[in-house]
């Protein structure tokens, strides 16, 4: 019988799994917080049914959600890695839970990481629920589905990047009154719901907007077949490479 002793050993768990269980501790506050489901669920879906099912805006599609459902499925996406993600972000960093979460052994980029890839579980659902709501209004998606997430994984880069650095310069009810105000402007402005044709001259310098890079890109490959949009997608690579980069530079963590 061995009658020695056991000393504990301490230290960190892998990374890996750090990011696993933090990205599922993100997942599960994001789902459970209402404000979050609104934003998230439920204004894309109340869009999607009612523009696709009332004539309100000239698409110049033959079938309205032909035209609407890809800007919605452009639409979640920024509600979920900007919008949703900076405000929660916020107000974390407002109560001092980075600061505690950045005092682990867990990497701050291992956080933002993990951010990021709660938003990403989060957004199969979204496009899970909104592609069965756009089918059933009639949807006939054409395209290649690789094309489709190569644009919404850029998309999700780009749009939590800007959310992540709104969340670390600002206070957090400037980023919230910010981050809902910027989500109306690009609803209106970024090609979701109206064509950038629609405002002229100045649709030539919205193009460049990601929501309008991703709307039109998931347009161009999901209404049209296109192949993936090399254009849109390079649009949506260099917002995402300025936002996380600007973030991983100027978060505050207090």
């Amino acid at each position: 019988m061995s009658t020695g002793t056991y000393a504990p050993k301490p230290g960190a768990a892998p990374v890996g799994r750090m990011i696993a269980a933090q990205t599922a501790l993100e997942t599960r506050m994001l789902l459970r917080n209402g404000e979050q489901l609104l934003l998230t669920v439920i204004i894309p879906s109340l869009l999607l049914v009612l523009f696709s099912t009332v004539d309100i805006v000239d698409t110049g599609a033959d079938k309205a959600v032909d035209f609407l459902a890809p800007g919605v499925l452009a639409l979640a996406v920024m509600s979920t890695a900007f919008t949703g993600q900076a405000i929660a972000t916020g107000f974390e960093r407002r109560y001092g839970v980075l600061k505690r979460l950045a005092a682990s052994p867990l990497p701050r980029w291992a956080l933002m990481t993990a951010k990021t890839l709660s938003v990403l579980v989060t957004e199969v659902l979204q496009v899970a629920l909104l592609t069965a709501i756009a089918l059933a209004l009639g949807w006939s998606p054409q395209g290649d589905p690789l094309s489709v997430l190569v644009l919404l994984v850029l998309g999700t880069a780009a749009f939590s990047g800007l959310g992540l650095l709104m969340a670390g310069t600002l206070k957090a009810e400037a980023t919230l009154a910010a981050a809902n105000l910027v989500f109306l402007l690009l609803l209106v402005g970024g090609g979701v719901m109206v064509p950038l044709e629609k405002f002229g001259a100045a649709g030539d310098v919205l193009a460049f907007l990601p929501i309008s890079a991703l709307s039109d890109g998931l347009r161009d490959v999901l209404q049209h077949g296109a192949s993936l949009p090399w254009g849109d997608a390079l649009v949506l690579a260099v917002w995402a490479v300025l936002g996380l980069g600007a973030a991983a530079r100027f978060f505050r963590w207090e």
